[in-house]
């Protein structure tokens, strides 16, 4: 059948000269697609483009990368992430696929923006950013202009796993042994709630619940723009109060407003924490740390003392668990508990529910007995 309905979306898909046609009916109902699908093959059978007047494929990817900009990256995207994608846009991709049509951008042409970007000195993790924003910019294109094929495949550099850096407990509390005040208590959060930067400026005490010693982690601070957002990945997560930080807040308790400010009452700006930051890692004679750090040394810490990564997942707001899984290397505890239980000491009978080491040792002393090896009271 040539129309049917995808998604909630009724469409037409046909053939014609051993090509294939795919397009939403613009009205979305079986009896719009059936005349959508007539219009189509008159097109078709008149020589004329399947795109009407305009054929889209043509499109220029300059042409289409500043409207995909305006209207999907500013809606969607923060103002850190629109404007590393505008960079990326303006520096990069739109100098060297700017002038080809959208709908003629072939595996080739990103293997050589791949070849001449590696050429620059540019590596692999940093081509590959550009490659995310490439696709995303590409498959956009392919679905608004409804061009009848699929986006190119994109080659995906091969990039090693990302360095974790974190402090260890030593490091922490030297740490938070040489800042005072309103710094003290926010590295005290950081390192204990996993907070980004942003969330924590964006604290308010109306977020924090004293009944529950729970902190609700519902905004995040632009500096850029001045204003409250969601968190990252828009997802509002609950975050357990150990002692120490819910004695620390505890003492200078609100009932509204932000939770760190500077003298003005006005949340602090990222130069101000990066600057003291640094202040305090010199006194306490560590390297120089950026406050993302003191989030990972948080997950780092968890996943040392075994705590499932499923859960410091959930705690740190990570969308999907690739994110999480970074710190799995540094759960030793938990990979050995896992070897462990391969030990034939550590089987259990199904029938009886004992351990069949029990079985096993018995075993071994009754051959040591007979060898005259170990004392019959062993």
């Amino acid at each position: 059948m040539a129309v049917r309905k995808i998604k909630q979306s009724w469409w037409v898909d046909l053939r014609a000269d051993r090509i294939r046609y795919r397009k939403r009916s613009p009205e979305n109902s079986r009896t719009g697609a059936l005349a959508f699908e007539a219009t189509l093959r008159q097109r078709l059978a008149r020589g004329e483009s399947i795109h009407g007047a305009t054929d889209n494929k043509r499109v220029s990817f300059e042409e289409f990368a500043w409207k995909w900009f305006d209207d999907y990256v500013v809606p969607n995207n923060r103002f850190s992430e629109q404007r590393i994608k505008r960079y990326t846009l303006k520096s990069s991709l739109i100098p060297f696929f700017g002038k080809i049509p959208v709908g003629e951008i072939k595996r080739y042409h990103i293997e050589k923006y791949k070849a001449l970007k590696v050429k620059n000195g540019l590596g692999n993790k940093s081509i590959k950013n550009h490659l995310t924003v490439l696709s995303k910019c590409l498959s956009c294109a392919y679905d608004w202009l409804e061009v009848a094929s699929r986006p190119p495949g994109i080659p995906w550099p091969k990039c090693p796993p990302p360095q974790t850096d974190y402090l260890s407990p030593d490091e922490c509390e030297m740490l938070l042994a040489s800042a005072t005040g309103t710094m003290r208590e926010m590295l005290l959060v950081a390192l204990r709630t996993g907070m980004r930067q942003g969330e924590l400026k964006g604290l308010q005490w109306s977020a924090i619940d004293w009944e529950n010693r729970v902190v609700i982690v519902k905004a995040s601070y632009c500096d850029r723009e001045k204003n409250i957002g969601p968190p990252k990945n828009n997802r509002i997560r609950s975050i357990p109060l150990d002692v120490d930080v819910y004695e620390t807040l505890f003492r200078r308790r609100q009932k509204t407003g932000y939770v760190f400010t500077n003298p003005m009452g006005r949340p602090l700006n990222h130069s101000w924490l990066s600057d003291h930051l640094e202040r305090v890692c010199k006194k306490a004679g560590l390297r120089r740390i950026s406050w993302h750090v003191l989030r990972h040394t948080f997950a780092s810490h968890l996943a040392m003392r075994g705590v499932p990564l499923n859960t410091v997942q959930v705690l740190l707001g990570h969308s999907t668990i690739v994110m999480t899984m970074r710190y799995a290397h540094v759960a030793p505890s938990t990979m050995r508990a896992a070897i462990e239980l391969l030990n034939p000491r550590r089987f259990t009978r199904a029938e009886h529910g004992q351990p069949a080491g029990n079985r096993w040792q018995e075993e071994q002393k009754r051959l040591e007995m007979s060898k005259g090896t170990l004392p019959e009271y062993a």
